[in-house]
């Protein structure tokens, strides 16, 4: 049983009278025995394996007369470097054990110069998304020079998720590691092309960076089944998605690009609706069980057994009631485990995409089974809020003169005022510059 100690606590008293009497049968020696009520065949080898993560939101205590009927069972961090080569040496790398090394010194130097943030992960699931890339490179370029398959793979998983000052760090030890290797650029320009045309179709600015991150999210959701796009408001979480989806669609409409990268998206906010809404639970007087959000719109994606990709967004916050019970489907199992039994296998296009501001009360557990694309507002500034709704929100009336009298009068005043706003004045609730001005945009 994986994850044992989330079930409640009232519900593992049960469960220990239930082992302690499947236990107490073995030990008798006895072929049939009573088990609630029902009189069953017992075969003596039979046992009971439990793994648990003690000690966060989440997660249950056992008690002690469950604690009593197993024995524990300590864990020893795994040998990354020897995994990481076996797994080369299966995906066709002749110098896995070098290429191997090279990516356990990565992480081990990340994880020791790099800011310390709550977002970043350097475990064996990480090791594993960077292998899992290295192996697809190398089936679509068999040809390759290794070193630069591997850095490849290495910066496709990781680069995305650092905050802007850790990213020359980062740059500076992957040079180290892997000296002379010049990474060719890939050729994003007719994806570049559809997203600045659907950016400016809605009166957004393609922003470098922000075209940078989508690029980026692209290429982490090719890696990862369940991505998490972390960044706080006004950062472009949610444009991203949405002008990707289309842009993605429309390339295969035209046929640029394979049919299968048609987009399909469903959005919900996890934390508008209870829990067993979200799931599914159990009537208290009829003990019927009804679908929640989750399951019905999980299960509609996993039966489409289509090419086209398909999108589960969970646009809100992150908190260890409901992001907990996504574990199966977030990590090697792909598979979303409802209260009543039932047990929904993911498709292979489908991904789950996760838009928190933070994932301060998010677990170890959770942080590893996501790839992490972080953005940034402060990068993008406020300009190109005022140029949207210079050029989306104002009344037809105006003629260009007027627009570009009005567009001048803004540019004049607003930038010093924030700039007051931000350094001479104490706010009682912080508020971001891109709140400020929006509020004024209004």
């Amino acid at each position: 049983f994986d994850e044992f100690n989330r079930i409640d606590a009232e519900v593992l008293s049960v469960i220990a009278q239930q082992i302690l009497c499947i236990q107490n049968a073995i030990k008798e020696r006895r072929t049939v025995f009573e088990f609630e009520g029902t009189k069953l065949p017992i075969i003596w080898t039979c046992n009971c394996f439990i793994t648990m993560n003690p000690g966060y939101a989440g997660r249950a205590e056992l008690p002690d007369n469950l604690k009593a009927l197993f024995r524990t069972v300590a864990m020893m961090v795994p040998d990354y470097a020897m995994i990481a080569e076996i797994k080369l040496y299966a995906y066709g790398y002749e110098d896995s054990r070098s290429l191997a090394q090279k990516i356990v010194t990565t992480y081990t130097l990340c994880s020791e110069q790099l800011s310390s943030q709550k977002h970043y992960d350097y475990g064996m699931r990480a090791v594993f998304a960077v292998l899992v890339r290295a192996g697809s490179l190398k089936r679509q370029q068999p040809n390759q020079n290794e070193s630069i398959l591997m850095l490849q793979s290495v910066n496709d998983v990781n680069l995305a998720k650092f905050l802007d000052f850790d990213v020359p760090l980062y740059e500076g030890i992957t040079k180290d590691l892997f000296p002379g290797v010049v990474l060719p650029k890939p050729d994003y320009s007719l994806m570049v092309d559809k997203l600045t045309a659907h950016l400016e179709a809605g009166h957004c600015q393609a922003h470098p960076y922000f075209i940078e991150k989508i690029i980026q999210f692209y290429e982490c959701h090719l890696v990862r089944h369940s991505v998490m796009l972390v960044g706080l408001p006004y950062s472009g979480k949610t444009t991203a998605l949405g002008t990707l989806q289309k842009a993605l669609t429309e390339l295969a409409n035209l046929g640029s690009m394979h049919a299968g990268c048609i987009v399909h998206q469903a959005r919900l906010n996890p934390k508008s609706v209870p829990a067993k809404d979200l799931y599914g639970c159990f009537d208290d007087i009829s003990h019927e069980w009804t679908d929640g959000i989750v399951a019905v719109l999980f299960r509609e994606f996993a039966r489409n057994q289509t090419e086209e990709r398909k999108w589960l967004v969970f646009d809100g916050p992150v908190d260890a009631v409901w992001i907990e019970n996504m574990n199966t489907v977030m990590d090697e199992n792909k598979k979303l485990c409802l209260n009543s039994g039932e047990i929904i296998a993911m498709s292979a296009n489908m991904r789950t995409i996760i838009e928190p501001m933070d994932v301060e009360v998010a677990s170890p557990a959770t942080i590893s089974r996501n790839g992490m694309v972080y953005f940034e507002p402060h990068l993008m500034g406020f300009q190109h809020l005022v140029d949207k709704s210079l050029k989306g929100a104002l009344p037809p009336q105006m003629d260009d003169d007027d627009k570009k009298f009005l567009a001048g009068m803004v540019n004049f005043v607003l930038t010093p005022l924030v700039k007051f706003v931000v350094e001479k004045c104490k706010m009682v609730s912080p508020t971001q510059e891109q709140n400020l001005v929006q509020s004024f945009l209004i």
